[in-house]
């Protein structure tokens, strides 16, 4: 099975260990993970801000470099929700009905981390070690686009060493969404306060998500606290050994 990285705009430019840990965790798998460079952005960005046809180039470019791989894997649920969702609505709304066609099944293939783990690889046990006490942040596009459900806790719980805590009010929205934050900073602030506070409120150590952008957002707030709870990947922690440093 020939599996492909998409690595994001995040990973790619801020965030690099998350693609690294993706890398490093299906390797310990068994699978062999190709990063093909010709790579660019899935549009989401674009096409959340109403620029839909400037998205098209990077819905065909997305297709025409993963078409010939039988699995891609993402480190987000929010680009994976792109490509599901977006990328054949984006070509048909621009009248490239062939473009529509091989962008759902490229789209077919392409999986969040923790959907290809569970529901492609059959594993929830990935063998990781993380001695820490954390909490879950469920974010919105895998949770309610993806329906990811509770496959990244599931993964979680057969960590050794973990401390899980249950977030409350897990299921509520952070408040980054995207260019959502930038539009409507005032909003977003206050969701981010209520969502740091049950954070805040199990004592964990880490929070992680599924989503860059998500922790991206709490994590500054946290650090603008200066709470001592930090942002973690959830591809991290499954990558994590007993020598890991």
């Amino acid at each position: 099975m020939r599996i492909a990285l998409f690595v994001t705009c995040l990973a790619d430019t801020l965030f690099p260990e998350a693609g690294k840990a993706t890398t490093v965790l299906l390797e310990r798998l068994g699978h062999e993970v190709e990063f093909p460079a010709a790579q660019t952005c899935c549009g989401q960005m674009h096409v959340n801000t109403g620029y839909a046809r400037a998205a098209l180039p990077l819905v065909r470019r997305y297709a025409e470099v993963f078409e010939d791989f039988d699995v891609i894997v993402v480190p987000s649920g929010s680009c994976t929700g792109s490509i599901r969702h977006q990328h054949a609505m984006v070509a048909r709304r621009c009248g490239d009905e062939a473009l529509a066609a091989r962008a759902e099944a490229v789209a077919a293939r392409t999986y969040e981390l923790s959907q290809l783990l569970v529901d492609v690889l059959g594993v929830e046990d990935v063998g990781a070690y993380y001695p820490h006490r954390v909490t879950y942040h469920p974010t919105c596009h895998s949770l309610r686009l993806l329906r990811a459900g509770d496959r990244p806790l599931r993964l979680l719980r057969q960590v050794r060493g973990i401390d899980l805590v249950e977030l409350p009010d897990a299921e509520v929205c952070c408040g980054f969404g995207g260019t959502f934050a930038v539009k409507n900073a005032d909003t977003s602030t206050a969701m981010l306060a209520d969502k740091m506070r049950s954070v805040l409120a199990t004592r964990a150590e880490v929070c992680t998500a599924g989503d860059s952008s998500c922790l991206m957002h709490i994590g500054g707030g946290l650090s603008r606290l200066r709470a001592g709870t930090r942002t973690v990947h959830l591809a991290e922690i499954l990558a994590a050994t007993p020598d890991t440093p």
